[in-house]
């Protein structure tokens, strides 16, 4: 009989021979194995567990019904985590905002892979008492539905930790003059964004504005106490705006890394009087290295890369020098595309896992980002959190991608679908060079029609025929995470054939007409998919970003 397809992949399996005839006939034993770790045995007259602790045997318990699934064979398992804290943070600040049924299904899918910790990230989508006008319109989480998730993730052996964000990435928030009035950078002025790219407007608090402090402190005294989690998580990354407007004389004056560490300090200290461990997105304290001593003792570094080539051994060790706990963050891959992006992803997220091991890192934290109106089907998300997973409790293990679907051909295609167009994305970068962030056939789509993205009409010839053969490949027909992938692969293929189009016959008013109709139509089906899953606040913003396309 093969190995079964275990996920996460456990440290050993020795198959015996037989099957279980009574895998509900469980057997519980206290044992001196270390915390999570267990030991898990099917017999033919039954099964037996060893563990130390409730997580030990709850672990067990998935491992034993994936075993089940499986028909029950004979043997044992032994297994532990490589990270004691196994993490998945999900965005629902870009646009989509989960159903409580779509968040309950997630929660036991996490359980399931051995997931204990759960962040969804927010910006302006909790119904806040005080602040109706930033998040009308959006569906956020009520403070009920917070207090439910939490009492759902307990009883899966899951940690749900508060994520607010409370300095950079606030425009929604800042759009309104009321909030624009905090902020570091005026309306209508524009601004580097780290040198990636020039933005225009608010982006994040001033630390200066004395208003900018009791606003957040409002905040957070409203939202973590919805929390039972001793962890908070208070974002500030990315605020590159930070000196480049009214906080222009305090930066000259007493340095960038100052004035910003003087903000996360405070902060720190709202959310240590509710009792909450603070964290941080660690990216801005790590480009001021000498800094880092100036942290708070007990902030929680989160230190967040993905491309394959994110230094995190560097980062960790850097946090750690300076007496601070870190944790990698990988990427998922799965925003700013349509099909996903498997060789990045699968290197970025072994990377965060060696590195993180050498380096001393507690825990992994795997990011699920919804950029440019969270356009990515949940499939593609689903398939890389799987790996993800399987970093966090098993390392550098190898990983089996067979194994995160009940269809085990389906990981493997998504594999080949996810690079469907890798070869673009080597050329598509900045001055030729390699793409990040996004894949190459959903950054083409998005640029202007007279100004496209390098690559000839043959390539992008070659990523449309290509999809014509993976679609006929589909190993699963009807329900809904077809129709998504189904979905997912007409939008690539429409972005590959816009890019023959544009490099080939750009003037051809009537081969365009009907791009332009088949986008209104993947329109109109990515509504139909969305309300699946999503509520309905942030739809019309997301579908905005195709009726930019569109006009082009």
């Amino acid at each position: 009989m093969p190995a079964p397809l275990l996920l996460p992949a456990p440290r050993s399996w020795s198959p015996a021979t037989g099957a279980c005839a009574a895998p509900d006939r469980i057997a519980v034993h206290l044992s001196d194995h270390p915390t999570q770790a267990y030991r898990l045995g099917l017999r033919p007259d039954g099964v037996r567990i060893d563990c130390s602790d409730p997580s030990g045997e709850r672990h067990a318990r998935a491992t034993l019904a994936q075993l089940v699934a499986q028909g029950a064979p004979c043997g044992t398992v032994e297994d532990a985590p490589a990270f004691a804290w196994r993490g998945v943070m999900l965005d629902i600040s870009r646009c989509r905002v989960p159903t409580m049924t779509e968040l309950h299904s997630v929660v036991a899918q996490l359980a399931a892979w051995k997931i204990n910790h759960l962040e969804l990230y927010v910006e302006h989508t909790v119904a806040y008492r005080d602040h109706p006008l930033a998040w009308t319109g959006w569906d956020p989480l009520t403070h009920d539905e917070i207090r439910s998730l939490d009492a759902l993730c307990q009883q899966h052996g899951i940690r749900l930790a508060a994520n607010q964000n409370t300095l950079g990435h606030l425009e929604q928030w800042l759009a309104h003059p009321q909030y624009a009035a905090m902020a570091e950078i005026a309306p209508g002025e524009t601004w580097d964004f780290g040198g990636i790219v020039e933005k225009t407007g608010p982006f994040s608090l001033c630390p200066a504005d004395p208003r900018a402090l009791p606003f957040v402190t409002g905040l957070l005294d409203e939202l973590l106490p919805l929390f039972s989690a001793a962890h908070a998580n208070l974002g500030c990354d990315e605020a590159y705006d930070l000196g480049q407007g009214r906080s222009r004389a305090a930066v000259a004056a007493r340095g960038r890394a100052a004035v910003y560490l003087d903000w996360v300090a405070q902060v720190c200290a709202v959310a240590r009087r509710h009792g909450k461990r603070p964290a941080f997105w660690a990216d801005i304290a790590l480009e001021h290295p000498e800094a880092l001593a100036a942290l708070p003792d007990d902030l929680l570094c989160l230190c967040w890369g993905y491309e394959p080539d994110a230094p995190f051994a560097r980062w960790v060790r850097q946090v750690r020098a300076a007496g601070r706990e870190a944790w990698v963050c990988p990427g998922t891959s799965c925003w700013l595309t349509w099909t996903g992006r498997s060789r990045e992803r699968s290197a970025n997220l072994l990377a965060a896992a060696e590195q993180g091991l050498a380096e001393g890192a507690t825990g992994y934290l795997a990011t699920a980002w919804g950029d440019d109106g969270h356009r990515q089907s949940w499939p593609v998300t689903l398939h890389a959190l799987a790996e993800a997973a399987h970093r966090a409790w098993s390392g550098p293990a190898a990983y089996d991608s067979r194994a995160a679907w009940k269809k085990p051909a389906l990981g493997p295609w998504l594999d080949r679908f996810g690079d469907i167009d890798a070869d673009l994305r080597a050329i598509s970068g900045k001055n030729g060079g390699v793409l990040r962030n996004r894949s190459a056939l959903f950054a083409d789509l998005h640029k202007p029609w007279r100004d496209p993205a390098p690559g000839s009409a043959a390539d992008y010839e070659a990523c449309a025929d290509a999809l014509d053969a993976l679609a006929d490949d589909l190993p699963i027909y009807g329900g809904q995470v077809a129709d998504e992938l189904i979905h997912a692969g007409r939008l690539a293929r429409l972005a590959a054939e816009a890019g023959w189009l544009k490099r080939s016959a750009p003037d051809d008013a009537v081969a365009r007409r009907l791009l332009a109709d088949e986008l209104v139509a993947l329109t109109d089906e990515h509504r139909r998919l969305w309300l699946k899953r999503a509520r309905p606040g942030g739809l019309d913003r997301s579908c905005a970003r195709y009726a930019a396309a569109l006009r082009a």
